[in-house]
């Protein structure tokens, strides 16, 4: 797999793999700077980081489309953002706009290894949460 992503760019990964639905579909940069607050040539740059190792695809100008490496990683940035955001609401009882904060931020500093103990971890106790 890529080297570990800056944050900025696991939070471009994830939101191009949420409005492309799951990755099925392409994207355009202007949708892409709107979700994430962003100016295009803030997309573009990060875009040229991402076609740079393989995880994105856009021909001149067109829409933006995962490859499926970049699919692998950025679905497991959102599986990883889902079980910290499920467990900050409804283990520790965190406000939810709170833990959709902190569960973005801490996203980024998880490995896939940690997020499989801990998911097990969790399913031992509280049984499987499919939400995640």
């Amino acid at each position: 797999m890529t080297d570990k992503l800056t944050p900025a760019h696991e939070d471009y990964l994830e939101a191009i793999y949420q409005l492309s639905k799951n990755g099925l579909e392409p994207v355009r940069s202007v949708d892409l700077a709107a979700k994430l607050a962003v100016s295009k040539a803030s997309v573009n740059k990060a875009l040229t980081k991402l076609k740079k190792v393989e995880l994105v695809e856009q021909p001149h100008y067109g829409d933006i489309t995962l490859t499926s490496k970049g699919c692998a990683y950025a679905s497991g940035v959102l599986k990883r953002h889902r079980v910290l955001y499920r467990f900050l609401v409804d283990v520790l009882g965190v406000e939810p706009r709170c833990a959709e904060v902190e569960a973005c931020n801490m996203e980024h500093a998880m490995s896939d290894d940690t997020l499989k103990r801990w998911t097990e971890h969790l399913d031992s106790l509280y049984g499987s949460n499919d939400k995640a």
